[in-house]
């Protein structure tokens, strides 16, 4: 009768600390199950999944912690939290979660996390909520406290403020008039858009030259076909048209004069008897000149 009952006794007194230790060892671990495989199905499963977000009343108090101190955790192991990870995984990146979580079926891990703000001991407190699918896999990884879940945003690299680099203006810009005009235009509906964006790069130099601008000379030409009157009027229009375009890009208008010498200053001469031969001959002469004065 004696036998069985010393056996019984030799057995719980062996296997009573091993169910301790295992007891202790679940509940320091939240409840996590032993080591399993992952699948690549499991974890599409869990990244495909969007549970709602817990409100702040969901995240247990902090009075209520097992280790109430918290941890100051590494940003980069923070980021490194994805949807699809295993309870090992977790643990390895974070640690144990800082509450009970319960015996069985744990669903949920809470963490206590501070972050410093400077150099010294100040620093800010969130809570961290870890949240397991029915594979015990990460599906949701939740913030709260103000601006926490800014706090893993990498900091954007501060810039070098570019350098702009004064513009040395020359002393006498010359802009072909076929390229600045439609055929025998001289208004600012006539400017073509390639003239345009000439006239605007202009406005630009100027607006960025080295030395202030004393004054701006505009002179318009053209060349020898069409009367005398004719071609000093066009001249002189498309002189002034130039000037109010640089205006409307925010030249000063006190600074711009105007002028135009029709024909009388050609930089080419042409003896050419077919008409569209000699208008390509002329070119040159059909032009507008920008002299820019500035102050040394």
């Amino acid at each position: 009768m004696n036998k069985p009952l010393q056996a019984k006794t030799f057995f719980t007194v062996r296997t009573a600390p091993l169910a301790a230790l295992c007891l202790a060892a679940l509940v320091a671990g939240g409840c996590a199950n032993p080591s399993y495989t992952i699948t690549p199905e499991m974890q599409a499963r869990a990244a495909s999944e969007n549970p709602a977000p817990p409100k702040d009343e969901d995240f247990p108090a902090l009075d209520s912690a097992k280790w109430q101190q918290g941890a100051f955790p590494s940003l980069e192991a923070l980021r490194a939290m994805r949807a699809g990870m295993g309870k090992d995984q977790v643990r390895e990146l974070l640690g144990f979660p800082h509450f009970r979580e319960g015996l069985g079926g744990v669903r949920e891990w809470n963490y206590i996390f501070h972050f410093r703000t400077s150099a010294g001991p100040e620093y800010v407190t969130c809570q961290y909520m870890v949240r397991f699918n029915a594979d015990v896999l990460t599906n949701g990884m939740y913030w709260k406290g103000p601006g926490c879940a800014d706090l893993l945003k990498p900091m954007a690299a501060t810039k070098p403020a570019a350098t702009v680099q004064p513009v040395v203006l020359p002393a006498k810009t010359t802009l072909g008039a076929d390229g600045l005009f439609r055929f025998d235009g001289r208004s600012l509906a006539d400017l073509l858009p390639e003239g345009r964006r000439k006239l605007d790069a202009l406005a630009s130099d100027l607006g960025s030259s080295a030395r202030p601008v004393d004054s701006i000379r505009v002179t318009g030409h053209t060349d020898r076909l069409g009367s005398n009157s004719y071609n000093q009027a066009l001249s002189l229009a498309r002189a002034s048209t130039v000037r109010d375009y640089l205006v409307q890009a925010g030249v000063p208008a006190q600074a711009v004069q105007v002028q135009g010498k029709g024909e009388s200053e050609p930089k080419v001469q042409c003896a050419q008897t077919r008409r569209a031969d000699l208008i390509d001959c002329l070119a040159p002469n059909r032009r507008v000149e920008i002299e820019v004065s500035a102050q040394r």
